[in-house]
């Protein structure tokens, strides 16, 4: 069956399920998989850091680092090995002018950079990815394969 992940979302599943994330523009879907174990994940990241949000009450699956980390640990308590993790994403677009940021950096830019120093921080090695440019994506992730196919308006699919 495939199981839709939706914004602020994350599920884990085990063969012959599928995962899919849905229109991510700015948003960022990572996959985080063990190879081995065949088990894997799919989180749809909203923002770039919960530390930037005041007040609480949050969904801590909206935001890049909180997210990959409770991700991550629902994985290793499922049965993977923190060893073999690896891990793809996709998304990320510039699909709005960035009035708010004196650097002119993007949601999407930041949702990525925020998506790849998290995974550094665990130790996970980014293996594929495509991100950037101004088109969202939705996103399909084969748990048995690890691999991650992308759908584009007005592309061939990519998989990754």
């Amino acid at each position: 069956m495939r199981f839709s992940v939706d914004i602020a979302m994350m599920k884990v599943a085990r063969p012959p399920d599928q995962l899919y994330s849905l229109g991510l523009g700015s948003c960022v879907g990572v996959a985080i998989y063990d190879p081995a174990a065949k088990i894997g994940g799919l989180i749809h990241i909203l923002l770039p850091s919960i530390k930037e949000i005041e007040g609480g009450g949050h969904s801590r699956t909206k935001f890049a680092d909180s997210g990959i980390y409770d991700l991550v640990d629902t994985l290793i308590k499922s049965g993977a090995s923190r060893a073999r993790l690896k891990a793809k994403m996709a998304g990320g677009a510039a699909m709005f002018a960035a009035r708010n940021s004196p650097s002119g950096e993007t949601i999407g830019k930041r949702n990525v950079q925020s998506c790849r120093d998290t995974l550094r921080s665990l130790g996970i090695d980014l293996v594929a990815y495509d991100v950037g440019g101004n088109k969202g994506r939705t996103v399909y992730f084969d748990v048995e394969t690890g691999a991650l196919t992308i759908k584009v308006i007005d592309k061939e699919d990519k998989v990754i």
